[in-house]
Parts: structure tokens; C-alpha cells; sequence
């Protein structure tokens, strides 16, 4: 069984002994392939140390994470697109808008958001998606982007099923993560009624830590009970959803 978590920020782990030790949980629940997106030129950095050390299981994004567009925005992705053009990168991410935490920055937002999906179409790389709070602002520029080199995962998928095959229907994955565990979320229901040939797995670890450890930091190794959770609901093995959807993540990465 070989289990990929699609967007993890295990990299925020600096103690390489218990870096070490977050690996090795991860590869006592075939959670073998991460994929790491960071989320202004600082995070850079701490991707490649953790690419660097774990070659074999670790895959590195570059983006410029929403909440990080600020008054130096232009300044940050000049820095992610010099890094993009001297290091392996499998998806331009985590890119998107956030509009959770602040409002008055969505003009800059959309801008960089549309910016990246344009590095993304000329290297031919998937767009990994943060969306709070935005989803009619996300989908409105997805729909003036979209052709046919328009592509990638809708991270930490958490809307309605009319939302979800709207993403769909662009040609997206949904990152489905540790809040279909949660009771009263809704998710549950809403994966219930998705092909899981639509479906990538993801933890956004060290946030959104599934049940049964909900309330402590996240880590990837924790994907095993999304996967679980996912099996559960559509009825079938967690060696069949483990198949399934890390193929598809390796459909999106080409990796």
C-alpha cells in the first residue's frame, strides 16, 4: 500500500531529529510521497533541507500563499519565480485567495494569483489552490483562466457538491484532508457523493489534524486516517483508495 499526502508543510520541522522521526511515522503508515508547498521566500528554504534529506519521498511546490500578499508582494514573487527557474518543482502552490483574514487585499490577491497561474501554463506544472472564504472570487478567475494547460488540485476542498463538480468540471482534484473526519464539518457527505477518481489526499499538516487526534499539531503520518475515513465512507478497502488516489496524484505531479 502506498499512501501520498498531496500538501504537507512538514518542513516547518526544524529539528532534524525529530524531522527524522516524523519520516518514520510517515513510512510506518505508507505515507511515502509528500508533497511540499511553501508560502512566501522564506518557506523556500526549508522545502529544499527537507527535499534534500528525504530525496526519495519528498517533492517540492513554490508559490506565494495569499495571507503572505502584502505590501512587498511583487518583491516575494520575483524571489519564488528565481528559485522555480534553479530548482525541481512539481506545481506551482500554494496559490489562491484567502479572504478570511483580510478583505482589503483582494485586488493585489487576485493579481498574484493570476500571475502564477500564468508561470504554472508556460512551465506545463498544475496550480495547487488555497480558497477560504473566496470560492466565487477563486472559481470567477479559474473560469477566465481556463484552457486546456489549466490544471491541478483544489487544496482542502470543504464546500458543497454544487462547488465541487463546478472545480470538477475545470479539470481539478479536490484535496480532501483531515476535516471529513470531523462529526458535524459535512464533508463526509459531500465525499460520499464523489468518484474518487476526483479525489487526492492531503493532511495541510501541522493544521487540521484528523480524528482521532484532532485538537494536537498534524503530521503527515496522519494521512492514514483520511484514507480510512474516505474508505469508510465509500465502502471499499484502504488499500483501494490508497491505489486510487495516489494514482491520481501522480497523474496531477508526474511523479
Amino acid at each position: 500500500m502506498l499512501l501520498t499526502d498531496t500538501h504537507t508543510h512538514q518542513y516547518y520541522e526544524t529539528d532534524l531529529v525529530k524531522r527524522e522521526e516524523l519520516m518514520q511515522r510517515c513510512l510506518a503508515n505508507n505515507v511515502e510521497r509528500l508533497f511540499l508547498p511553501n508560502v512566501d521566500s522564506v518557506s523556500m528554504e526549508l522545502i529544499f533541507s527537507q527535499v534534500k534529506a528525504f530525496p526519495d519521498n519528498c517533492f517540492a511546490m513554490l508559490g506565494l500563499h495569499p495571507c503572505d500578499v502584502k505590501a512587498n508582494w511583487k518583491d516575494e514573487l520575483n524571489a519564488i519565480n528565481t528559485a522555480i527557474s534553479q530548482h525541481k518543482i512539481y506545481a506551482i502552490g500554494e496559490i489562491g485567495i484567502d479572504l478570511y483574514w483580510d478583505k482589503t487585499t483582494l485586488k493585489e490577491q487576485i493579481e498574484a494569483f493570476m500571475i502564477q497561474i500564468a508561470w504554472a501554463k508556460e512551465l506545463k506544472l498544475p496550480i495547487v489552490i488555497h480558497c477560504r472564504d473566496a470560492f466565487e472570487e477563486v472559481y470567477n478567475v479559474l473560469q477566465q483562466e481556463n484552457d486546456e494547460n489549466l490544471r491541478g488540485i483544489f487544496h482542502c476542498f470543504t464546500g458543497t457538491l454544487e462547488q465541487a463538480q463546478n472545480i470538477i468540471e475545470l479539470g481539478f482534484y479536490l484535496g480532501i484532508g483531515g476535516v471529513v473526519t470531523y462529526k458535524n464539518a459535512g464533508l463526509d457527505k459531500i465525499v460520499q457523493q464523489i468518484d474518487l477518481k476526483h479525489i487526492v489526499l492531503e493532511t495541510d499538516s501541522p493544521y487540521l489534524t484528523p480524528v482521532p487526534h484532532r485538537g494536537k499539531p498534524n503530521e503527515s503520518s496522519y494521512l492514514i486516517y483520511v484514507a480510512q475515513k474516505v474508505a469508510d465512507l465509500h465502502q471499499i478497502s484502504l488499500e483501494h483508495v490508497a491505489e486510487i488516489t495516489t494514482e491520481n496524484s501522480k497523474i496531477v505531479f508526474g511523479v
